[in-house]
């Protein structure tokens, strides 16, 4: 992406190469790819540096609207300081600070990141849980019937496991600690690497 200057002010922006009038000349779209850094500088055009210091994850920030500066012989887009989503529950209020209600009258609430994360555990438990469902029906409407070892010990693991993340999910104090649950870091050795996250993973069925 590039940017046309004209006076030490940014007068427009290029996504891809094409014909540009840049005072009372018109330059073909070949510039872009014959010309050299130091060419198309000469006349106003820049590559666009992008500085995403400030641009952080989406899933977890709210950032701000980027912004274009030219200075020091370069364009520069960059984001102003992003602000953490919301971390707990909320109740919902009007611009008036006055509780928002459904239609039948009760509270309606903002959900923080944390319900959401603890959501997705729960659907991800069932998600694991469902196929074996079958074998715990079968042991209540079969009388000789009991559901296999492993099965129950998956399941057991499964549940187990979706409370702990829960738990880690709960004790999280900032948007900070919340991410870096979701992180995965290499705990072992350059040679023997172990790639893994704090909030570990679900177990899986051995046979």
């Amino acid at each position: 992406m590039y940017a046309i200057v004209e006076d030490n002010n940014i007068t427009q922006y290029i996504n891809f190469p094409k014909s540009v009038v840049i005072g009372d000349v018109r330059y073909p779209a070949k510039i872009f790819e014959l010309w050299t850094t130091a060419e198309k500088e000469a006349i106003g055009i820049y590559e666009i540096i992008v500085d995403k210091t400030n641009y952080k994850d989406p899933a977890y920030y709210i950032n701000t609207n980027s912004s274009y500066t030219f200075a020091d012989g370069q364009v520069t887009e960059s984001w102003g300081t992003a602000t953490p989503k919301r971390l707990e529950d909320e109740n919902a209020v009007d611009e008036n600070g006055d509780p928002v209600l459904d239609s039948d009258g009760e509270q309606l609430i903002n959900y923080g990141l944390k319900t959401e994360k603890k959501r997705i555990v729960k659907q991800q438990a069932s998600g694991l849980l469902a196929p074996t469902d079958w074998y715990v029906v079968k042991s209540t409407e079969v009388a000789d019937y009991d559901v296999p070892a492993n099965i129950l010990s998956f399941r057991a693991n499964v549940r187990s496991k979706s409370n702990e993340m829960e738990t880690q999910i709960d004790n999280c104090t900032t948007v900070d600690e919340l991410k870096t649950l979701y992180e995965y870091v290499n705990t072992g050795t350059e040679e023997n690497p172990v790639i893994e996250r704090p909030l570990a993973e679900f177990p899986t069925l051995e046979n």
